[in-house]
């Protein structure tokens, strides 16, 4: 079996590419792999197209990597009032963004990793998102079509993984993290706690293992919303 467990968070994210596709899970606050972020920053890793739910707040979550000039474009739902460096970034047309509705992120995503190459919704017909895509009435309703997101690597937080690969979740740090872990080809995670294999009851298991390719243990970086 190949190994899952990392000893650092650094070697954890230190072949990422420049020009990579990251999925970051968290929603404002909570569930953001924080650590491995700050670890990505280090290596200098740049062009990176970022998918999240939102930008960063203030020096938080993802507004490091705005920060430093490492994101080049990034798709996302809620860029936020505090995503300053975001903000900063988008206005000197230095970073790309593509905006998606909530809901369309989270299924574009789930499409992916059910191997679904297209989705039709009525969310964003006569808007902006609509631009470009494919229209047509079903039900006698406005739809356009949806395509799956997919990404090279996902950064995912969790609160206890045993050594396989299995996760679960604190509350509502669940959020992106599920799905995203499904939807990239390389899936990285920082937990709270490894615990021994059977140690998590297989009906509180949320993630399965086999979608986790490495586990690292980090604690300390926290930030409120």
């Amino acid at each position: 079996m190949r190994q899952k467990l990392f000893p650092s968070v650094d070697a954890a994210v230190a072949d990422v590419p420049d020009g990579a596709r990251i999925m970051f899970g968290g929603f404002g606050g909570a569930g953001f792999p924080n650590n491995l972020i700050h670890a990505l920053a280090r290596t200098g890793t740049r062009n990176i197209t970022a998918i999240s739910n939102n930008c960063g707040t203030r020096d938080g979550e993802l507004g490091l990597m705005f920060k430093n000039g490492l994101i080049s474009h990034v798709i996302a739902s809620f860029p936020g009032p505090h995503a300053n460096y975001f903000q900063e970034r988008f206005a000197a047309k230095e970073v790309t963004l593509e905006l998606v509705p909530q809901g369309i992120l989270c299924e574009r995503m789930r499409a992916a990793a059910a191997g679904i190459l297209g989705f039709y919704t009525t969310v964003g017909v006569g808007t902006e998102v609509a631009a470009g895509k494919e229209e047509r009435v079903i039900d006698n309703q406005h739809c356009i079509l949806e395509s799956p997101i997919r990404a090279d690597y996902a950064f995912i937080k969790a609160q206890r993984a045993d050594e396989l690969g299995n996760l679960t979740y604190r509350l509502a740090a669940r959020n992106f993290n599920p799905i995203m872990a499904m939807a990239a080809r390389t899936t990285i995670v920082e937990v709270e706690e490894i615990v021994p294999v059977g140690s998590i009851d297989p009906e509180h298991v949320v993630t399965p293992a086999i979608f986790v390719h490495r586990i690292v243990q980090a604690k300390g970086i926290r930030y409120a919303g």
